[in-house]
């Protein structure tokens, strides 16, 4: 009889503890919506050294804002899968360098990159939920902590460069700057790619269905293009009819000084692709699950 007590009594201690255990099962999905800003790593502009694409060569002044909006469903309480759509504008501009060859190449540009991704998300320590007001020195669960997670994933996202000539907006992709287009060796680059986001993220839970967060993610791309520089000069004499902007664009240094923008000279430096980044905070909000495991506005 006392047995039989004792497993009662067990039971009834323990499907609070279970109950809890399983609360983020009854709370899989959660909206985030956020805003930040972006930046770029490419061949325009850059630290006053030659052109990396380490975080070395970051240029602040280039910071530009960036928006977001996401869908997160926790697969458990370590891993989740988390959808976003993203928009960042990106930038460089070769005055801000003192870098010689580059600020005598004298080119910029900035687009919009519009981002669409599905992210992967592996938790350091699961999400705590405790005591709802935090009071010091009441017993009961433990309060409420930092959720950190690193995450990977893969993306689809749109670009298209622009510059600023004599007062107008000029599109660069068109213009074929780099002789894309005008020889069979050199196609015109597409202005929708593929990236992999990966960065690390931290979520801090104000009540069981708001949060706030703040996301660092770098996005490895798979071209060079993002800058509209990558390979050499091209020459455009050769090509009649050719719209003069091309050729403008392409070379807009002051020609003070002979071979360096000469035809086949460095332009870019393909070996490595461009990359841009996102740090974004958000708010967060938990959907309750209803019938079906669906979740219930």
């Amino acid at each position: 009889m006392k047995k039989a007590l004792l497993v009662i009594i067990s039971v009834i201690l323990l499907i609070p503890s279970v109950s809890e255990a399983q609360r983020w099962k009854r709370q899989r999905y959660e909206f985030s919506f956020g805003a930040g800003i972006s930046n770029f790593l490419g061949e325009l502009g850059g630290a006053n050294q030659i052109g990396t694409h380490y975080f070395k060569d970051l240029e602040w002044s280039m910071t530009r804002l960036a928006l977001s909006v996401g869908l997160r469903y926790k697969l458990s309480n370590y891993f989740a899968l988390k959808s976003h759509l993203s928009y960042g504008r990106v930038a460089g501009d070769d005055k801000l360098t003192t870098e010689y060859f580059r600020n005598y190449r004298n080119l910029d540009f900035y687009s919009d990159i519009y981002e669409f991704n599905l992210n992967f998300e592996g938790a350091f320590q699961q999400e705590q939920v405790g005591h709802r007001y935090r009071l010091r020195k009441v017993k009961g669960m433990k309060g409420y902590e930092i959720y950190t997670y690193a995450f990977v994933g893969a993306g689809v996202f749109y670009f298209d460069p622009k510059t600023n000539y004599q007062g107008n907006v000029v599109r660069l992709q068109p213009l074929g700057t780099e002789g894309q287009g005008f020889i069979a060796t050199r196609t015109k680059y597409s202005l929708i790619q593929l990236c992999v986001p990966v960065g690390i993220g931290f979520k801090y839970t104000l009540d069981r269905s708001w949060g706030v967060g703040l996301e660092l993610g770098i996005r490895k791309t798979f071209t060079d293009y993002i800058d509209d520089v990558s390979t050499t000069y091209f020459d455009f004499s050769n090509y009649s009819g050719t719209n003069p902007l091309s050729a403008q664009l392409s070379d807009r240094s002051n020609h003070s000084v002979q071979f360096i923008t000469d035809p086949g000279a460095q332009r870019g430096d393909p070996r490595e692709n461009d990359s841009y980044m996102f740090a974004i905070f958000s708010l967060n909000y938990k959907l309750t699950n209803g019938r079906g495991n669906l979740p219930r506005f």
